[in-house]
């Protein structure tokens, strides 16, 4: 059974930093591009980055492109969200997702396991 655990919210003044980790159980977790989403309140749920199997390709919002950054460790079945320069509007619970293979990263449906999720506060 896949299993997706975030960690690593938390509440932050404006320009600092956070990061998330995201553990996979369940799945071979190198064959998988991997996707972080977020929704805040009243929201629609949001893409924010995305990494491919082997990371070396990744994908940003526009939003937070040059902020944050997306990694992964494929032996520990890990992804990563580095957060910097936090803004009040980054405020959400932040997501992580498996990508199912086809279909854009940016896409949520192309998602097929999703973890619990992590609240990141943001104040001002």
């Amino acid at each position: 059974q896949v299993q997706l655990v975030e960690s690593g919210g938390g509440l932050v003044q404006a320009g600092g930093s956070l990061r998330l980790s995201c553990a996979a159980s369940g799945l071979t977790f190198s064959n998988y591009a991997m996707g972080w989403f977020r929704q805040a309140p009243g929201k629609e749920r949001e893409f924010v980055a995305a990494i491919s199997w082997f990371g070396g390709s990744t994908s940003y919002a526009d939003s937070v492109k040059g902020r944050f950054t997306c990694s992964r460790d494929n032996a520990k079945s890990t992804v990563y969200l580095k957060m910097n320069s936090l803004k009040p509007d980054d405020t959400a619970v932040y997501y992580c997702a498996k990508h199912r293979g086809p279909g854009t990263v940016q896409d949520r449906n192309a998602y097929d396991y999703w973890g619990q999720g992590t609240q990141v506060t943001v104040s001002s």
